[in-house]
Order: structure tokens, then C-alpha cells, then sequence
């Protein structure tokens, strides 16, 4: 009887099915307050709702008048569980909530995930937030991205441009250029010291600041990096909650905010000054926490920078998080009203003054826009986990005669119908999404048997789960081959990833490509990541595949007049094991 039980709470864990702990109370009215996570109005009422803590819990915070540091129990599931508890909010409602900037003076930083090119760009974000905005572009997640040929950065830059052009931001529709655009990674702090150099020289204190764009692009992130920068008030950071982030799309519900500091010219000089010293730093002028960042950072991705702050306030204990025990809201472990030392111990909450704040400009995070046809909307929890990139990509090259197939998960599928010559075809996606090749009069059958097992990895459920999945539904695409040390197109799949095809000059390929229910499939071209085919190993023998080769890490100097120089992230050292001699003498 308990291997059943046990069963079906792993079934329930895989499907996304997520117990919603304590009870709700559909006759106490909601809050004035909202979740300091995602920025929803919290209340008891109703679970499926967003902002929901459970009545136990609701009560007693609000009798202690402290729902005000407190998180939905969605938000605390997500950081500390790492799984999403569903919410009932349409697409056009996260809409609506950006769409409140349209009368207000405001600067828009518009958020795109380089991952996701050119569909994480909101194509009608005039309509959204109004026509009379300044637009600034944040190319985000450059980290991942593998250096496959000098001055990809540059490239990129263009590239990303360019689609903004398309889409009308920063100016008409086939413009050349958007208005002025960055390329950063919020997760490592790269480009973040530039972009608030820019901010405050341009924007300087003019008005509110709106993080906008697409869910899952890493606004929450960025408003994070930014409340720990020069951006922010410097008592912000002991004052407000952090935003709550996940691979989830659709976290942040509602806005969050935090004060922008005033760029005087005192400031202006104080920090040159800060940025100036720190970019002649070398690692033995480096903290220990700050050596410790950059080596764990430089495992996650392939760019880093260093983010500091100029101006602080005297250190103090930082508001508590109230949070709940979900297991202690099960039935009948413990009373409603049984209180624990933490609860009941008195805060040291950290406040703005009326002053500080009466004429403070803010930087508000917005929450994302939902994309049409987006893959990672069919996926589970722990499907989303793997599919959506954590870490530095690394390619993955395998070279394919005509009548091969590739299968990325059971999220794709790239059967090579005709062609005169061998291609290679270079896997950008999270390095935990597995590649399989096999040969085109088997690749149905291989689908069939393991769609939803350990071998096409994702989805994951066996038989039961593919019951509901979109089956796969292609699409016949014609290339023409560029020479063999340049991609030709991307095939890009959705939030997936992409996968740049490289054939040899003037050689035409006949490909198809399938995606579930044709969802997020379309052609890139030019591919973002012409060369990428060069960062293949050696061949693997009797395979088609190519060992893969990540690059190191590196350390671009934040600040303008130092060049952009990049150095090498200090190693971590090792310690020496001592010889038996050693350990004699």
C-alpha cells in the first residue's frame, strides 16, 4: 500500500499536479497588500487564484499587520521547491497590466532573450505601452552563448537590431537600427555597470522606468540585479523584497518596484571613480565572496561582469521574509493558531521615509507577455527544467548523410531527405535536452517506442503523458549550402532551441522538420551563430557525432574607459595533497 501511495505522488510530481497546502476561506475579503514575490493581491479566497496564502497563515499575518513582507504561497513554492503552482490568469491580463504605462512619462527597457530570437521580441509593443516611448533594448542571456568568431558580439548586436527594426521598436517598421541597444546577461552581471552608466546619463531622473517583454526573457532578474546596483536607492536593498524568478513563464503577476537613485553630479563622479579602481582590480585585490562569484559564474556561462555598489547604508538585518511551513499546514499537524519563536520574535523592518520617496522616480517590473505557439507551454514542471537553458551552452555538431534523422527530446525532429553530400548540424539547446540520430526508415518507430522515456528525454510520463501531447507536425524547408565553415540557416524550435545547418557552397539540401503540432517552428537566416560549426572536437569513430569543446569564461571590464577588455576568470585554487613524505616529516 505505501509503494501505491508513493507511486502516485511521483505521478502527480511528474504530470505538474502540486498538493495546495492549509484551507481557504472564501468569506474573508482580500488584502489592501501585495505578494513582494510576483506582485499579486494577497487574499485566502480561492488556491487557483494568484496571491492566494492559505487562510491559517492569511489570518494571523494580517492581525500582526505584516502581510507586507510576506510571499504568495505560489512565490514560495517556486523558490524554495522549484515547482509552479497553477494560476488562473489569461494572457490578455498579464497584457492589460503593461498596458497601464501608455499614459505615463516613462522610459521602457524592453527585454529580449537572445535564446529566443526574433520571437521573444514584443511585435506590438507601441500598442502596449504607447507610441510616444523611448525604447531601450536589453539583449539578455548573452552569457550562454558560445564565442564562435571574433566580434560575435558585434554581430549579435546588429542582428538583434535589426529584428527590433522589423518590429517597429525604436523606429519604423524595416528600420535598420532600434533606438539604443545593449547586449547583458542579468544572471552574471554582464553589461549591467554599462547599462546603468547609459541609464543615468540619458534617461538620468526624468520619469519611471518599465521592464517589459516576454515571459521567461529574465525581467525579474534584472530587477533584482539592479535593486543590489547604483540604480537603486541604497537603502533599497534592506528595504524591498527581491522579485521572485523561475524558468516558469508567467512569475511575476503584477507590478513590483523599487526607487531610482538620483544621478547627481557628486554621485556621477563618485561612482566613475568606483568603476575606474575596480577595472584595475586583479584577483589579489579581489574579497573572497567576490573571487567566489566570478568562478561560479564563470561555470554557468561564458561572459561575466562585476556589479558594485558606490554609495551604502549602515549594515542591518534585513527584513525577514515571512514565509510558512507547508508542511506544518497539513491537517492536523499542528493547531492555526499554535505560534514559533521566529513568528512571534519581533522585526527589524528597513522603511523609506515620506521624504526619501515623495518625489523618487521607480523602476517598475512588469509582468511577461505570453508568446503565441510557445513549446514550453505544453510542458510539465520538471519538462520546463530541462528544456529551458541554465547554464553556458554547449554545441553539439553531428554530421548526417542523406536519409538521417535527428531528434532533439521528442520536441523535434529534422529528417535530411535529399542532398549530394554529408551535412553538419550544430545543436543549440540546454545541454540537458538529449540528441539522437538514427536512420530515416527507423525514425517512426523510435518515436513511437520512446516519446516520453529515458531515451528522447522529454516529455517524460511513458504512454500516459504522450496520450495528451500535440503529435509532431512538419514543415519542408530548401537550403543552399554556404561553404563548410559557415551555418547556412537555424532551424529554430520554439524556447527549444535551434539547430544550424551546415553544407558545403552551392550544395541545395531538402529537409523536414517537425515540431509538436507545428508549435514555435520557423527558419532563421541569417543564423544567429554562422560559425558555430568550428567549436566541434574531434570526431567521435564509428559515430556521428563530434566530441563537444566549451570555451572558457571570461571577465569584460565594466567599465567604458576601460576598453571592454576581457581577462580570464581566476581558477579556483586546489589544494595540494601531501606526500607520504610530508605527512612523515
Amino acid at each position: 500500500m505505501e509503494k501505491m501511495e508513493k507511486k502516485k505522488k511521483r505521478k502527480a510530481a511528474v504530470m505538474g499536479e502540486h498538493k495546495v497546502y492549509g484551507t481557504p476561506d472564501s468569506d474573508q475579503p482580500p488584502s489592501s497588500t501585495c505578494c513582494s514575490g510576483c506582485g499579486s493581491v494577497l487574499h485566502c479566497t480561492a488556491p487557483e487564484v494568484a496571491g492566494y496564502l492559505p487562510s491559517e497563515k492569511f489570518k494571523v499575518l494580517l492581525d500582526r499587520d505584516r502581510l507586507g513582507s510576506s510571499v504568495c504561497q505560489r512565490c514560495f513554492l517556486l523558490v524554495h521547491h522549484q515547482r509552479a503552482l497553477a494560476v488562473e490568469m489569461s494572457k490578455e491580463e498579464y497584457r492589460d497590466v503593461v498596458r497601464g504605462i501608455r499614459s505615463r512619462q516613462a522610459l521602457v527597457l524592453l527585454i529580449v532573450d537572445l535564446l529566443d530570437l526574433p520571437d521573444s521580441v514584443v511585435p506590438d509593443l507601441g500598442d502596449l505601452v504607447g507610441g510616444n516611448k523611448r525604447v531601450v533594448v536589453l539583449g539578455n542571456k548573452v552569457d550562454l552563448l558560445p564565442r564562435d568568431a571574433d566580434n560575435y558580439l558585434q554581430r549579435i548586436k546588429r542582428q538583434l537590431s535589426r529584428y527590433c527594426g522589423d518590429a517597429g521598436v525604436g523606429g519604423g517598421a524595416g528600420d535598420s537600427a532600434a533606438a539604443d541597444v545593449h547586449l547583458i546577461s542579468a544572471k552574471t552581471g554582464y553589461g549591467i555597470e554599462n547599462l546603468i552608466s547609459s541609464l543615468q546619463r540619458s534617461w538620468r531622473y526624468k520619469g519611471d522606468v518599465y521592464l517589459v517583454g516576454a515571459a521567461n526573457a529574465g525581467k525579474s532578474t534584472l530587477f533584482n540585479t539592479l535593486l543590489d546596483s547604483d540604480y537603486c536607492k541604497s537603502k533599497g536593498t534592506d528595504a524591498i523584497h527581491k522579485a521572485t524568478i523561475s524558468p516558469w513563464p508567467g512569475t511575476t503577476l503584477n507590478l513590483l518596484k523599487f526607487p531610482i537613485i538620483n544621478p547627481t553630479p557628486y554621485r556621477l563622479f563618485r561612482r566613475k571613480e568606483r568603476l575606474e579602481k575596480d577595472s584595475r582590480q586583479t584577483e589579489g585585490d579581489m574579497s573572497p565572496e567576490e573571487l567566489r562569484r566570478l568562478q561560479t559564474f564563470s561555470k554557468q556561462g561564458y561572459l561575466v561582469g562585476r556589479i558594485g555598489r558606490t554609495f551604502r547604508v549602515d549594515p542591518t538585518p534585513k527584513r525577514d521574509e515571512v514565509q510558512f511551513d507547508a508542511d506544518s499546514l497539513a491537517y492536523g499537524e499542528y493547531g492555526a493558531e499554535e505560534e514559533t519563536a521566529a513568528e512571534s520574535a519581533p522585526v527589524k523592518d528597513v522603511e523609506f521615509s515620506h521624504n526619501e520617496l515623495k518625489d523618487a522616480h521607480w523602476l517598475f517590473d512588469t509582468p511577461g507577455i505570453m508568446k503565441e505557439n510557445d513549446v514550453l507551454s505544453l510542458l510539465t514542471d520538471s519538462e520546463v527544467k530541462m528544456v529551458v537553458p541554465r547554464q553556458a551552452i554547449v554545441p553539439r555538431t553531428f554530421v548526417l548523410k542523406p536519409g538521417m534523422v535527428l531528434f532533439l527530446g521528442a520536441l523535434g525532429r529534422i529528417d535530411y531527405l535529399q542532398g549530394e553530400k554529408s551535412c553538419w548540424f550544430s545543436v543549440v539547446a540546454s545541454n540537458q535536452l538529449p540528441v539522437h540520430i538514427t536512420a530515416l526508415d527507423k525514425a517512426d518507430a523510435i518515436y513511437q517506442k520512446h516519446a516520453g522515456n529515458v531515451l528522447l528525454g522529454v516529455p517524460s510520463g511513458g504512454e500516459e503523458r504522450m496520450k495528451s501531447f500535440p503529435p509532431l507536425v512538419s514543415q519542408d524547408i530548401t537550403l543552399k549550402g554556404l561553404g563548410y565553415l559557415q551555418a547556412t540557416a537555424d532551424i529554430k524550435m520554439s524556447s527549444a532551441g535551434w539547430v544550424a545547418v551546415t553544407a558545403m557552397e552551392g550544395q541545395e539540401v531538402v529537409l523536414r522538420a517537425y515540431t509538436p503540432g507545428g508549435s514555435g517552428l520557423s527558419l532563421r537566416s541569417p543564423p544567429l551563430l554562422p560559425h558555430i560549426v568550428t567549436l566541434k572536437g574531434e570526431r567521435v569513430r564509428k559515430s556521428s557525432a563530434y566530441k563537444p569543446k566549451k570555451s572558457p569564461g571570461l571577465l569584460l571590464d565594466s567599465h567604458p574607459s576601460a576598453g571592454q577588455g576581457a581577462k580570464s576568470i581566476p581558477a579556483k585554487k586546489k589544494k595540494k595533497k601531501k606526500t607520504t613524505t610530508q605527512k612523515k616529516a
